[in-house]
């Protein structure tokens, strides 16, 4: 027996470690729970003004299923999730540029999915439901069914929790409008009693002149004891099989007070034998849970290549949602195996993308909306970043001028659309290459851009042009040096805008001839840098402002740089005036000088302040005549460039200055009613934010011989790049900005891997080789620093 003395050391012992035990708990409890990146995604920023492609939650990144649900149906703009209506129509897996499909709602009692969504849909409050990145939860008030869902790349996963009921349904609705296009016809057969497959023909859209099959298969985990259907509103019977157009089916089963059920459904462009490929590749289980782990860890990995220090939780927050919106939206849709269906020609033709010596797809085939004025915003973010993605969509893009014939600017589906205008990926195809990412056929692809660039090309149309190619103006691009507006008396396409297209096309002639240099191909060199002067022609010096010139020559009358459109496409004179990425050194000589540049883009910013940089919070808003009469938007692409034009002349602290500004007013914040002001365009606004927060830009798209960055002012403490060792030797580059905070905008002074850096630019090279950029930060500028323009 011990003594007391003895008893009580041996107590303290014991107080003592489980005392240090409790903090050890505790400390890697707090690590445990310390928020990745993926946590820190908010979904639901701008979720009330959605456009049906614009939301994502059960998704993966460029995931070709998007699972969620759909408040709003039967519009491009204002259908998809929208954060304010309070009911649930369905629940469908397509949310992308022009494609839509497989809409599925379960529901309880009476079955009346056959009068359509309005009829069958379900209140919810967002009190109980969850958004996350890859996985959403919510409960359907009128059915009492807690509904839950993520996916893999090509796979939908739900999972439903009944009440009890002995009828309790999942229906597949083949006669509902989703997004922009309505649903032609449905297919779906019973292949066992947990198992069906099926069709939906998508039917065309102005912008995709072609039927579009999704093909699907649905399996699930418990057996299904009826299968039955609906033709233009009316049940009826069916031998296992329903067919035609305005139908659906429902499957109904008797489920006790919370019983879970589980459906897989996989879908394919190419056939339900492919969709089942997908099926089995990526989701073999049955374990839910599991599914969404997997998820939270593959856009953790995504996220992560950067990574912030400093800053609110709601600024961190703010800048990962930005970038998971930059990784959505241009979706995969070839299969695992690589097959993809090709619609570039009269006949849809199922083909398959080489295979690499493991058997699996070199690359994938995208859908995306158009390019146009991604050398601001993914031409930068992707190289940098995300290389292998931006090699697999410039494949995507080789691979569709094999097929069709042209290099597209803005494909769905397989389909070209000729959204917008111009040769909107020569910029993001010629930046690659010239930083090194060379995993394609650079001459073919050579031969598909240059032939954009000519009758018969892509600037030969303007915007969904599918029939003609006139409106582009390319031939009085080539002739005359401007593309006159009016051009004509018909407006062969949405966005004929001659001024617009004139800009646009010598900074892509620009491009174009840089990559025909580093090829060896001096004619063409020559000869689209004398087309890339072509912006002058169009600049009208009694009137200081780029303008309009007509058929005959003439600038055009009456003179409103602030109208919107009227030969400036989604823009005015006032903002296109500053669209001259590659040779800003030249507008600046054609406004007088550094001094006169520099007051006039202030005085645009100055004006600009006053409405928040932008045309309106938000979509409905941007579209009244008198937002749209402003200086400076970074609600849209034409000027979202502009706040970066100051380290051109000189006057570097500006650049910091307004950049800051516009993150505040433009790019901050977690609100549902407000985010993007304007149009996200699939993951344009997000990268451009998070360029304009990590402080780093490139006005040329990365063009230049020599690939550069413009620095403006990081909003963080620190800023890690991890860099894909596949294509740059660099492990990682990172910006450290000292003394930062919300009023010390300026940057003082900065030194690059230990030696001084008095310069606002900073070469590709440098950053993929590694390093460190630090900056010492202040709240008046430093007008020494940066200021020699070199």
């Amino acid at each position: 027996m011990k003594s007391g003395r003895a008893l009580f050391i041996t107590r303290a012992k014991r107080i003592c470690f489980l005392l240090a035990l409790v903090f050890t708990v505790g400390l890697c409890h707090g690590v445990l729970a310390q928020k990745q990146p993926v946590d820190l995604v908010n979904p639901l920023v701008d979720a009330a003004n959605s456009r049906w492609f614009f939301f994502n939650s059960a998704s993966r990144p460029f995931g070709m299923v998007n699972l969620s649900p759909d408040n709003g149906i039967n519009a491009d703009w204002g259908a998809g999730y929208r954060y304010h209506q309070d009911s649930i129509k369905c629940f469908s897996h397509v949310h992308c540029w022009q494609l839509s499909g497989v809409p599925v709602m379960p529901t309880t009692g009476t079955f009346k999915g056959h009068l359509g969504a309005e009829q069958y849909g379900s209140r919810f409050s967002h009190a109980t439901e969850v958004v996350k990145a890859g996985y959403h939860k919510v409960v359907l008030d009128a059915y009492d069914i807690t509904a839950e869902l993520t996916s893999t790349t090509r796979v939908g996963f739900h999972k439903y929790t009944y009440p009890a009921s002995d009828q309790s349904h999942i229906l597949f609705d083949f006669s509902t409008f989703l997004g922009p296009s309505d649903t032609q016809k449905g297919y779906v057969k019973k292949v066992s009693n947990q198992e069906i497959e099926g069709y939906a023909i998508m039917a065309p859209t102005t912008r995709r002149p072609k039927v579009l099959p999704v093909y699907f298969v649905a399996v699930f985990d418990k057996p299904f004891d009826s299968f039955r259907g609906w033709r233009n509103g009316t049940l009826e019977t069916t031998d296992g099989v329903i067919e035609g157009a305005r139908v659906g089916m429902y499957l109904s089963f008797k489920t006790k007070a919370g019983e879970v059920r589980k459906m897989k459904v996989a879908i394919s462009y190419v056939s339900e034998a492919q969709a089942r490929i997908n099926l089995n590749a990526e989701l073999p289980h049955w374990d839910f849970d599991k599914t969404v782990q997997d998820s939270r860890t593959d856009w953790n990995n995504w996220l992560s290549r950067i990574q912030v220090e400093g800053g609110s939780d709601t600024v961190r927050s703010r800048f990962y949602t930005d970038l998971w919106h930059a990784l959505q939206g241009r979706r995969i849709i070839s299969d695992v195996n690589g097959k993809y269906s090709d619609m570039t020609g009269p006949e849809r033709r199922i083909k398959q993308i080489p295979l690499d010596a493991s058997g699996k797809p070199k690359f994938n085939h995208h859908n995306s909306d158009s390019f146009w004025g991604a050398q601001w915003t993914l031409n930068t973010l992707w190289h940098l970043v995300y290389p292998e993605v931006t090699e697999s969509f410039v494949n995507s893009m080789v691979m569709m001028y094999q097929d069709g014939g042209l290099i597209p600017r803005g494909p769905a589906g397989g389909n070209y659309t000729y959204v917008m205008t111009g040769a909107a990926t020569t910029p993001f195809i010629v930046s690659a290459y010239l930083k090194g990412i060379r995993g394609f056929d650079i001459e073919k692809a050579y031969e598909g851009l240059r032939k954009n660039h000519f009758p018969g090309g892509m600037m030969s149309k303007a915007g969904y042009e599918h029939t003609t190619a006139k409106g582009g103006g390319v031939e009085y691009y080539i002739e005359r040096g401007y593309v006159p507006h009016p051009l004509t008396n018909v407006r062969y396409g949405f966005h004929q805008d001659g001024s617009t297209q004139t800009l646009e096309y010598a900074y892509q002639d620009y491009t174009l001839a840089q990559l025909a240099k580093k090829l060896g191909k001096l004619d063409d060199y020559a000869l689209f840098m004398k087309r890339s002067e072509n912006y002058k022609n169009i600049w009208n010096p009694a009137l200081g402002w780029m303008w309009n010139r007509t058929l005959d020559g003439k600038w055009a009358e009456p003179v409103d740089i602030l109208r919107y459109d009227n030969g400036w496409e989604e823009g005015n004179a006032a903002q296109f005036t500053w669209f001259v990425p590659h040779d800003v050194p030249g507008l600046i000589k054609l406004m007088g000088g550094n001094e006169a540049f520099t007051t006039k883009l202030n005085s645009s910013f100055e004006k600009a302040q006053r409405h928040d940089f932008v045309s309106g919070k938000s979509h409905d808003k941007e579209t009244l005549e008198e937002n749209r009469r402003v200086f400076i938007n970074y609600g849209n692409q034409p000027s979202i460039q502009t706040a970066h034009l100051f380290n051109y002349a000189g006057a570097p602290w500006l650049t910091q200055y307004w950049t800051r500004q516009v993150v505040e007013k433009v790019y901050s914040g977690l609100s549902p009613d407000y985010g993007y002001s304007g149009d996200e365009d699939q993951g344009l606004m997000g990268s451009l934010a998070v360029l304009l927060k990590t402080g780093l830009f490139s006005t040329n798209g990365g063009t230049s011989p020599e690939p550069y960055y413009e620095l403006s002012s990081p909003i963080f403490n620190k800023i890690t790049f991890k860099l894909n060792p596949t294509y740059y030797k660099g492990k990682q580059f990172v910006i450290e900005a000292a003394n930062n905070a919300s009023g010390n905008v300026y940057i003082q002074s900065a030194t690059l891997n230990g030696k001084a850096h008095n310069s606002p630019w900073l070469t590709h090279e440098t950053m993929v080789n590694g390093g460190t950029l630090r900056l010492q930060m202040g709240d008046a500028p430093n007008k020494s620093w940066g200021s020699k323009v070199e």
